[in-house]
């Protein structure tokens, strides 16, 4: 039976739910919120210690301002109203991607980092204005910079995952099956879920089955 240290999830379909459900983009995104928080506790019951949920891309600023403020926003929110829950919890909260957004939202997201920082149930890795494309690029440039070796494992000292280990299963919700720039040097042998539902109709017994599933595959790492 395998192990499972680390899932990943591309939390696809919030705005098509939204516009199906509500006639509102962000009524998705505000219903996704209940989905993070099924899936936070059915991790913890699993004993996963790491939950890496890609909530905003390089790309994802291309879509309309009032939609990527109201995102902000809704995170500014859900920061402020459960990050002392979190610690409670025992829960570690980690952005991974380049933190260049108000000086609002990178205070409450360096604030929840340092208030969780000592805990150790389970690390949310929430991947913000990350591509996987600029994490490479800017760990070879600081490679250069120090003059050291290329070989996989100074790579992965200069990744944004650093210390953590590879996802043992992506999931990616909403009918769509391609990775989007997320995570593509640490998900080289990850068992990839493509899941029909919506984000925000993604629920513990879809969950369940994904894990459940990924138990009994037999992984080879290139052996037979």
């Amino acid at each position: 039976m395998n192990p499972i240290n680390h899932v990943a999830i591309i939390m696809d379909g919030n705005g098509r739910w939204g516009l199906k459900q509500k006639k509102s983009r962000n009524a998705g995104h505000k219903a996704g919120l209940k989905s993070v928080e099924r899936i936070i506790k059915k991790s913890i019951e699993y004993n996963i210690k790491f939950l890496t949920l890609f909530a905003f891309s390089t790309e994802n600023w291309k879509r309309p301002k009032k939609e990527i403020d109201y995102l902000f926003n809704l995170l500014e929110s859900f920061l402020i109203s459960r990050i002392d829950e979190f610690d409670k919890q025992d829960i570690k909260f980690k952005v991974i991607g380049k933190k260049n957004f108000s000086k609002k939202l990178n205070l409450l997201l360096n604030s929840a980092e340092k208030k969780t920082s000592k805990n150790s149930k389970i690390q949310i890795n929430l991947a913000l204005n990350y591509g996987s494309k600029f994490e490479l690029v800017n760990a070879f440039k600081k490679i250069i910079k120090n003059n050291i070796n290329i070989d996989e494992k100074n790579i992965e000292k200069f990744l944004y995952t650093k210390n953590i280990p590879n996802p043992d299963i992506l999931i990616r919700t909403g009918n769509t099956k391609r990775l989007s720039n997320f995570l593509l040097w640490q998900i080289a042998y990850s068992e990839i879920f493509f899941e029909k539902k919506l984000w925000p109709d993604f629920n513990e017994t879809d969950y369940s089955k994904i894990i459940n599933k990924f138990k009994k595959v037999k992984r080879n790492y290139g052996n037979i």
